[in-house]
């Protein structure tokens, strides 16, 4: 991972608005497959997944730490984010299953 080095803190926020904008847009796809993977799964424990749940956040702890970033930041930013995507798929589920 390669981060420009800015010379002025106007440049540094821009760069930071940027990335925010990624990360925004990478949250809005992932929500989109949540929600494709509603219609794959038959009871609401599926939809929980709370192993998958734990596997992710694994996963992402590892990967922070090997980013020299904090595992307990990711941790609760995936957590929190998680908590959010599993309501929206359990009302894709029920939706999907009212048809």
């Amino acid at each position: 991972m390669q981060t420009k080095e800015c010379t002025t803190l106007d440049e540094a926020r821009s760069e930071i608005d940027k990335v925010d904008e990624e990360i925004v847009k990478l949250i809005a796809k992932r929500n989109d497959y949540i929600k494709q993977i509603a219609h794959f799964k038959t009871t609401i424990d599926e939809v929980k997944a709370e192993d998958r749940i734990s596997d992710v956040i694994s996963r992402v702890r590892e990967q922070a730490i090997s980013l020299n970033l904090s595992p307990n930041l990711i941790n609760d930013l995936y957590i929190r984010m998680i908590d959010s995507m599993v309501e929206s798929e359990i009302a894709e589920f029920n939706n999907a299953k009212s048809f």
